[in-house]
């Protein structure tokens, strides 16, 4: 049974998409046969930093469970020090993974988010000679790529991974300028999505604060998401007829103060419903209880909120970027708008607003697709045909055969 490493900065029980995409896909590939390992660290130390200043010095360690099958690593470097810089965190996750490599002989690595994992998990990949994947999600080469810091690393991994795949067409389309020769070992696909019974889920704690037609969105809020039209829009819309703003999710904290500024100036502070930190579970049964689902991204990967508010039957409105501009058709599922234009979200939302059947209309098609062309076996049929081409080289066959 070949042996698989995952390595992603978050896996759940944490909230985020790229740990449910990864939980996601290590369950396909157990489905296929592999044995799946998931390491779990992160290359940004905020946590490592806080607790030195905190005086919590300690040694590295790892915490292993199991997981739905999955053999579940999480990687902490040591705190030593009030001084401790980046690499020395770094240097204390690669071994760390070369540990795990050395007492469990994988056959392949697969890094999620090439900024944080990459660079680590195919520096060791090569060193060990085994195939590596690395899966581009979104903002590790939309946004990590301008760090001048993070640059050199990023098209190094590009460059000398065996496989990379991307959620969207824009995404691998950057790629491909970046390090041109990764175009024979490139492809670009949707993420998938399991069958949801909404009927099932608990009411919401603050549904009673939801009033008229409620536009909601979902999400970890920073500067990506381009919350600040939203609200624009919604400002507009206030004056027309009774709305509520539903804020599924919190604002990160180092932008805490932006968008408190934003929350204060938009004119209907007391209009919008914010949930802050919930689970997944909490935050869908939320969906129901929405009219009109938003997705102003400024760019977004494939973001599994938006294949959410497909399964419910959400009329949908996004922007014309990445997977949201490829899965929406506008017109025909959806509506979507150019970004950064508060004026095309208000007339989209508008016009929903105006018109109920429309919004069923196009919520029962953005459903019917999602549940037809984003179903979990056409994109495991995707990663088994990437996993057999790289185990089926003559090196690992070799190895697997000793």
């Amino acid at each position: 049974m070949p042996k698989i490493c995952i390595t992603a900065l978050e896996y759940p029980p944490d909230v985020g998409g790229v740990g449910e995409s990864a939980s996601r896909i290590a369950k396909m590939l157990i489905g296929l046969g592999y044995e799946v390992h998931v390491a779990v660290f992160r290359a940004i130390f905020r946590r490592e930093k806080q607790e030195a200043e905190d005086g919590q010095f300690h040694r590295s360690y790892q915490e292993t469970s199991q997981q739905d099958g999955v053999t579940v690593h999480r990687l902490h470097p040591a705190v030593r020090s009030l001084i401790g810089k980046e690499q020395d965190y770094l240097w204390d996750i690669y071994n760390q993974l070369k540990s795990l490599q050395q007492q469990y002989e994988f056959d392949l690595f697969h890094a999620f988010f090439i900024n944080e994992m990459g660079f680590l998990t195919t520096m060791l990949a090569k060193e060990c000679d085994r195939p590596v994947i690395n899966s581009i999600r979104g903002a590790d080469l939309h946004k990590h790529i301008f760090d001048s810091k993070q640059h050199g690393h990023i098209c190094w991994t590009l460059a000398n991974s065996d496989w990379t795949t991307f959620v969207s067409r824009d995404l691998m389309k950057r790629a491909r300028v970046l390090v041109p020769e990764i175009k024979t070992r490139s492809t670009a696909f949707w993420n998938s999505i399991n069958l949801i019974d909404f009927e099932q889920l608990p009411t919401p704690p603050l549904a009673d604060r939801l009033q008229g037609t409620v536009i909601s969105s979902v999400g970890n809020f920073r500067d990506k998401k381009g919350l600040e039209y939203l609200m624009d829009a919604c400002g507009e819309l206030d004056q027309e007829t009774t709305i509520t703003l539903l804020l599924v999710g919190n604002f990160v904290e180092k932008e805490r103060i932006y968008w408190e500024q934003e929350l204060a100036s938009s004119g209907i502070a007391d209009k919008i419903v914010i949930t802050g930190k919930i689970s997944r579970d909490e935050a869908l049964a939320y969906l129901p209880y929405t009219d009109i689902f938003a997705i102003p991204s400024l760019n977004d990967g494939c973001p599994n909120a938006l294949l959410e508010a497909m399964l419910a039957g959400k009329a949908i409105v996004g922007t014309n970027v990445d997977a949201i501009g490829e899965i929406i058709e506008d017109e025909v599922d959806g509506l979507l708008v150019n970004t950064a234009s508060s004026k095309e979200l208000t007339t989209a939302l508008r016009r929903f607003i105006n018109q109920p059947q429309l919004q069923k209309q196009f919520g029962l098609a953005a459903q019917a697709k999602v549940r037809s062309q984003l179903a979990p076996s056409i994109e495991q049929k995707n990663w088994q045909s990437i996993y057999q081409q790289l185990l089926g080289s003559s090196k690992v066959l070799e190895k697997m055969a000793v």
